[in-house]
């Protein structure tokens, strides 16, 4: 006789955590404060991040001029250095023209402020009969808002000058190192990565230094360009400082993304229009939108089929988000990084065959009509036309016993 076997009961549920837990837990709290460190570690280094990433765009725009250097005997940290001192000497040179400019410009503003605001509060109360205050009840208002903020103020614009300074000192130290390097930093790179990655590592640096030499080579032909153009007009039109307003034109017209035209051209328009009335300032803004489209539409697509080859604008929005995500400095690095992508994408993509469709190409101009309302054009309306609708297919005649073409 078989006796069944009674049910296991049920274990009891232990009133004891796992064991796991206490160490998981201890290990989440970790992990928490660890990123928040890292978040605010990366938030106070985002400073020094911009200026290596300035640096490292420095040294590779630097890197063809060294070259050039070290193949005509030069070593590699001399020619480094006497490349970077250039740069910095034109800049200097450049920057000493317009500050003189500025100054005597800004003088004669202030000085002829006072009249040019009194022919305005006559024109305003001869034209709406509107009382405007006088102008040295403005600069008592003036005074009594702001000056109680200069000092602040005043102390600001020092640290933030400082601050400039110890960055720009930065910039320049980083970059050099890095170009003086040069073969080294990048064998010491490439001394941690497989043969493989290497090669891969290898081609991406080249590709993304060519892009940036060839957008920084453009940019400086165009401001040349740019340059010569606007000093013969202003020389031509009689306005003074030609050149240095024809430098700064052309500088900045083509190294300050999307509004650079506008920055560039506006201290000649203002200049001519306190030296030497609207007239002239009218003819300045004439050329120089006149001279953007002859640019934009001839001088650029030669000069920058090499380093852009971009649609324009595809190159407008690039400009755009970089900057809204990166500021002053994105918009600046937004094309030779856009280039660089586009290259490597070009370079690791795979590009396939085209189809035979309409919609890749325009469609071609048929014989005796015309490209833009698609018309049969006078000189052809009795001979080609006949040949035309000869070929086309016979429709059915109408109520009238006539044949429609539609």
């Amino acid at each position: 006789m078989s006796t069944a076997r009674a049910p296991r009961p049920f274990p009891r549920s232990s009133v004891h955590p796992p064991r796991w837990l206490p160490r998981a837990l201890a290990l989440a709290v970790v992990a928490a404060f660890v990123g928040i460190f890292a978040w605010r570690a990366l938030g106070s280094l985002s400073g020094l991040l911009v200026n290596l990433v300035i640096a490292l765009f420095f040294a590779l725009a630097m890197e063809p001029m060294i070259l050039w250097l070290v193949r005509h005997g030069w070593k590699r940290g001399a020619a480094t250095g006497t490349v970077m001192f250039s740069i910095l000497a034109a800049v200097g040179v450049v920057l000493t023209l317009f500050g003189t400019l500025f100054a005597e410009q800004a003088a004669q503003l202030v000085t002829t402020l006072p009249d040019t605001y009194a022919s305005v509060v006559r024109w305003t109360e001869d034209q709406f009969a509107v009382k405007l205050p006088e102008m040295h009840d403005l600069q008592s208002q003036l005074i009594n808002d702001w000056g109680g903020e200069v000092a602040t103020r005043a102390i600001a614009i020092g640290s933030s000058l400082l601050g400039g300074i110890f960055a720009f000192t930065t910039v320049l130290l980083v970059a050099y190192y890095l170009a003086a390097a040069g073969p080294k930093f990048r064998a010491s790179i490439c001394g941690w990565l497989s043969p493989r990655n290497q090669t891969e590592v290898l081609r991406l640096w080249e590709v993304t230094q060519l892009k940036i030499s060839d957008y920084i080579n453009s940019r400086i032909i165009l401001a040349i360009v740019s340059s010569v153009f606007t000093g013969v007009f202003l020389t031509i039109i009689d306005i003074p400082y030609a050149l240095p307003l024809a430098l700064f034109t052309g500088v900045v017209s083509q190294f300050v993304p999307t509004i650079g035209t506008y920055i560039g051209g506006a201290l000649p328009v203002v200049f001519a229009l306190t030296t030497d009335g609207p007239q002239k300032a009218l003819l300045v803004v004439v050329f120089i939108v006149l001279y953007q489209q002859v640019e934009n539409f001839w001088f650029a697509p030669k000069v920058s089929a090499r380093a852009l080859q971009m649609n324009p604008a595809v190159s407008f929005v690039v400009v755009l988000a970089f900057g809204a995500v990166f500021g002053a400095l994105g918009a600046f690095l937004a094309l030779p990084i856009a280039a660089t992508v586009q290259a490597v994408a070009s370079t690791y993509l795979q590009r396939h065959e085209l189809i035979d469709s309409h919609m890749l190409r325009d469609p071609a101009k048929k014989d005796g009509w015309s490209e833009v309302d698609d018309a049969p054009t006078d000189a052809d309306s009795t001979g080609d036309v006949a040949d035309v609708t000869s070929e086309m297919p016979a429709t059915p005649a109408t109520d009238e016993g006539q044949s429609s073409i539609s």
